[in-house]
């Protein structure tokens, strides 16, 4: 604050100065040639807490035992009776078969996969005084931001145990789909850390849209190709792109699958994310969130911030789609097949029916006909809220939080931003002072495209 000329008149988040003069120069105010009162951001405020590398969570947080109501069990799809470890054996390692069923409360994290998330892990939580300011709400709002893992995103933190497993079993290659490739980009790093083979099938929409997420999977050493396969002129979809995958690895003994959300144990490997905003939140010195906030496809990145506040019944969760697939805000509660060709389990969910291809909008992250049982279950329960949203209001998210706090948002995380403005601005019409939080699930420097769409006014309504 030293180029400000003057005396302090008042200390808070801002401060308040009389300037002595006319011609003083206050780098720290947006006029140039001030004088009179000047209001200056008191930039010794924190707006940003992290955690150091030894305060990693060492275990996962498990929601099976505290869940409200048991999960229906997954039916073969044949029988059409309840699977067992056997039956998903051909496709996943036992480690994981083993987690999806646990009932223990908390599953330790191997050291071998600490140690890679330590690249990138604690990620920081982040206070947008900016986007406040722009609102002129009395909400504080904080995101937790897990686009500076190397992929970009939130994948990474189930990408690396999934990794970690398969090549314990002895597995030397790994098949999946990926929808805007946030999660094909993920497993190509993890599969290149572990020495495994990877083959990725992308949606075709966003294989053709987003060619730099195809750029940075191949660079891992993965290979993408455009899903359906077997029809070019398919805008594809992510249940088309699992089958494609899940075929794939039932024709080869050395291949697993491996599936970047809905199952229970990506949502057990992605809570490290609401683990840390619990601590970091304490630092901020706010006692708990009064609402959390995450886009919502398949539910992994959303899982991984909300259910580690499921127990406290004062914190509100919000669920965040797209209006063009809105699984959890129109879809029917039954059991239904994971993908387009009804080899996966059947999976008793909220669903748009297994065979919904949506519109080829730019969220491809969250082009899923159906959603975690997890996440259904506590849908079911009211014990998470679900809202969805069209396409050009999300950008005007987007937007408008890449004009304050300055950093692109992936299309799906501006789903969850459009939520959290519609929350400040209720706050703000109510007068009330809210504690937002919300998960920034990554960043939108692969996804220009769609922001360039949007600005020159060809995005559609879905």
């Amino acid at each position: 604050m030293e180029d400000v000329f003057g005396e302090e008149l008042l200390g808070s988040e801002y401060t308040y100065f009389r300037l002595t003069s006319k011609t003083g120069i206050c780098k720290n105010s947006t006029n140039c040639i001030c004088k009179g009162f000047v209001k200056v951001v008191n930039f010794s405020l924190n707006m940003r807490w992290t955690l150091s590398p030894d305060q990693i969570p060492q275990a996962w947080f498990n929601i099976l035992p505290t869940l409200p109501t048991p999960l229906d069990p997954p039916l073969h799809p044949a029988t059409r009776q309840p699977i067992g470890p056997d039956d998903l054996a051909p496709l996943f390692p036992m480690a994981l078969i083993a987690q999806e069923v646990s009932t223990d409360p908390w599953i330790d994290i191997p050291g071998e996969v600490v140690d890679i998330l330590r690249l990138w892990r604690p990620t920081p939580l982040v206070r947008a005084h900016r986007l406040e300011t722009a609102l002129d709400t009395p909400a504080r709002i904080y995101f937790k931001d897990e686009s500076v893992s190397p992929a970009g995103s939130h994948k990474p933190n189930t990408a690396v145990p999934q990794a970690f497993y398969n090549k314990t079993d002895g597995i030397k290659r790994l098949s999946t789909e990926t929808g805007a490739g946030q999660w094909g980009s993920a497993l190509a790093f993890a599969a290149c850390l572990f020495d495994l083979e990877c083959m990725v099938y992308m949606v075709r929409a966003s294989y053709e849209q987003k060619p730099y997420r195809r750029i940075l999977i191949e660079t891992w050493g993965a290979n993408v190709v455009p899903s359906p396969v077997n029809d070019p002129t398919h805008p594809g979809s992510l249940g088309a792109a699992i089958s494609d995958a899940v075929a794939d690895a039932a024709g080869r003994e050395d291949t697993h699958y491996s599936l970047g959300s809905v199952l229970n144990h990506v949502l057990l490997h992605q809570t490290v994310i609401g683990l840390e905003a619990k601590e970091q939140l304490r630092l901020a010195g706010e006692e708990r969130p009064d609402m959390v906030i995450g886009c919502c496809g398949g539910g992994s990145n959303f899982g991984g911030i909300a259910l580690p506040f499921v127990e406290d019944p004062k914190v509100r969760l919000i669920a965040a789609e797209p209006s063009a697939c809105p699984t959890l805000t129109a879809g029917k509660f039954d059991y239904d097949f994971g993908d387009t060709a009804g080899l996966t389990p059947l999976l008793s969910m909220y669903t748009l029916g297994h065979d919904f291809i949506p519109p080829s909008i730019h969220a491809g992250g969250l082009r899923y006909h159906g959603d975690a049982p997890i996440i259904c279950n506590l849908v079911r329960e009211k014990r998470i809220e679900a809202v969805a949203y069209h396409q050009n209001k999300v950008f005007d998210a987007a937007v408008a939080f890449a004009r304050t706090q300055g950093t692109i948002p992936a299309p799906e995380t501006a789903h969850a931003i459009r939520a959290v403005i519609d929350e400040a601005i209720a706050a703000r019409r109510d007068g009330v002072e809210k504690v937002i939080l919300f998960g920034y699930s990554g960043h939108g420097l692969l996804d220009l495209t769609a922001y360039d769409d949007y600005l020159q006014g060809r995005l559609s309504d879905d």
